[in-house]
């Protein structure tokens, strides 16, 4: 005999399904997962963003939202949240609002993943050659790019730097080429 849910649970059970409903249905899984992409201040300023840019293309995941922007000192407390007891915190904050992002985000099968293997470590002096960072930094510091490092970061960073109706669907006509 199946044990009895109370009603707690069958609701919070409900609320799940939904939640992960709404996220298939809005196409964030398997070959639509979507990940957070931001070309850092130094990035910009060393002129990166179309090497980056092209690298991601290359691998076949699409760009379906970009912003060219200067960040806020409170929108980058919210996303570096999890930072905040970290000694580092102040100093990135002030960091990225110090000059011009490109914001993105990029979709494709286990995007955020293979996206954290072309960015290379968090510390450039750990990243293989190939890697964004084994190829372009120097030290943490400077390490020109974040990328989301989970699936629900992906998620609650793309909707706390875009609106829904900046996330673009569209068909892409090499997508036949890339996936079977």
């Amino acid at each position: 005999m199946g044990s009895k849910r109370s009603l707690s649970d069958q609701i919070e059970h409900t609320d799940l399904a939904a939640k992960q409903a709404r996220i298939i249905g809005s196409g964030w899984t398997g070959v639509n997962e979507r990940t957070f992409i931001v070309v850092k201040p130094d990035g910009v300023q060393r002129r990166l963003v179309g090497e980056i840019i092209r690298r991601f293309e290359r691998k076949g995941f699409k760009l379906v939202a970009m912003k060219f922007l200067q960040a806020s000192e409170e929108q980058l407390r919210q996303h570096y949240w999890d930072l905040r007891e970290k000694p580092f915190y102040n100093g990135l904050v002030k960091y990225m609002s110090s000059g011009p992002i490109v914001a993105m985000v990029w979709q494709g099968l286990d995007v955020v993943k293979t996206s954290r293997k072309m960015l290379g470590e968090t510390n450039p002096a750990d990243s293989l050659p190939g890697t964004i960072r084994g190829d372009y930094c120097m030290e943490v510091g400077r390490n020109v790019i974040h990328g989301s490092d989970s699936f629900e970061s992906a998620q609650r960073e793309i909707l706390l730097w875009f609106q829904q109706n900046e996330l673009f669907c569209w068909d892409e006509c090499s997508q036949h080429w890339i996936y079977t």
